[in-house]
């Protein structure tokens, strides 16, 4: 029986995002053909160009079409002629909402040749994973205003976390840390339990329970301000890291700067459910650089946070061996090819930097 191809929702999006998700695809299209196996993309113009047409931002009916797909490839949502959190809202967390992609994850790799500012550090000191809870917290937009607008006005915004939500992120890291079997296979929980006393306590007490059940897992425990620390100074203590919406949001942007830089940076929201017909919830794989609208256009973006996006889509659908050798190219170019992973300063333009990649499969 032939397999049925893999079905893709690319939404190349604002700024230098379908730059990047063009050299992306490049990649899938060269891999698919060495590994053997099909897809087929469908790609959407959702976006800032089209909400100020249309006033739009995911259409009637869109939902519906991405529950049909095995994946998203996301490019970048961000346009200068959007108010900020419009698209953002409307789209990246409409999405992770309403497609309940509760995992956001993150691995934190520093690939040969590309630069950290951690003095004295290589490869083999930052390999870390972050497991971001992506559904609850004070992205719930609980919440409202009194009085706005005048001197007396007070405004609140409510975190909101649930036994579910918590547990079934929490689990989700332990079983991951668990598959990935470093050395270290340790699960650290990253949260404010000293003052965050009721929302933190919750995830507390549900992690030294579920920890019981995994007792080849070693357990650590980090406030997250000592989290920040101790990522700068002793980023080998990591393994995997699990923790909540908010505080995952910030120390993973610190992870990305300390592999390198959000031009290599990737992250996946994934809804690893698995329906009783066996069809998995629709994840959304993205790189973490954002639209930058000023290289838009000028073939001088990195593309390589969007490459190992779509390594991660692979490795999420079934595809490892075909994820494993787009990870085995991109080391090899980093470590061999480019002076830097800044826009303008990689020694290749956008196109050539793909190019490379496909060449090196």
């Amino acid at each position: 029986m032939t397999e049925r191809p893999l079905a893709i929702a690319a939404i190349p999006g604002d700024g230098t995002g379908p730059e990047v998700t063009a050299e992306a695809m490049k990649v899938l299209a060269a891999v698919a053909k060495l590994e053997g196996f099909s897809y087929d993309v469908e790609t959407l113009d959702w976006g800032g160009d089209r909400y100020l047409k249309t006033g739009e931002i995911i259409p009637e009916g869109g939902l519906d079409l991405l529950r049909g797909k095995d994946a998203i490839f996301l490019g970048a949502i961000g346009h200068p002629g959007v108010a900020p959190g419009i698209l953002e809202k409307g789209l990246l967390l409409d999405l992770r909402f309403k497609l309940d992609q509760y995992i956001n994850l993150r691995p934190v790799k520093l690939l040969p040749g590309v630069e950290t500012p951690l003095a004295g550090r290589g490869p083999k000191d930052i390999d870390f994973v972050v497991v971001r809870e992506n559904t609850e917290d004070l992205y719930c937009g609980v919440g409202g205003y009194l009085k706005k607008g005048t001197p007396d006005e007070v405004a609140v915004q409510q975190a909101v976390y649930t036994r579910k939500g918590t547990e079934r992120c929490i689990r989700w890291a332990f079983e991951y840390t668990r598959r990935r079997n470093s050395p270290k296979k340790t699960l650290t929980l990253v949260a404010k339990t000293n003052v965050l006393t009721f929302g933190h306590d919750l995830w507390w007490r549900t992690f030294q329970e579920v920890a019981r059940e995994y007792p080849d897992v070693k357990t650590d425990y980090n406030h997250v301000d000592a989290c920040c620390m101790w990522m700068v100074k002793n980023p080998d203590a990591y393994d995997v890291i699990v923790t909540t919406n908010m505080f995952g949001d910030i120390i993973t942007d610190l992870g990305g700067i300390l592999q390198g830089g959000m031009g290599v940076a990737a992250g996946a929201n994934l809804n690893p459910d698995v329906a009783p017909d066996g069809r998995r919830g629709v994840s959304m794989f993205e790189p973490m650089g954002g639209s930058a609208p000023k290289y838009t256009g000028l073939n001088q973006i990195n593309p390589m946070a969007a490459i190992n996006a779509m390594a991660m889509l692979l490795e999420h659908n079934g595809q490892p061996a075909a994820a494993a050798r787009i990870d085995r190219a991109v080391a090899s170019v980093t470590g061999t090819k480019m002076k830097s992973q800044a826009a303008g300063r990689m020694g290749h333009g956008t196109r050539e930097v793909g190019d490379l990649v496909v060449a090196a499969l």
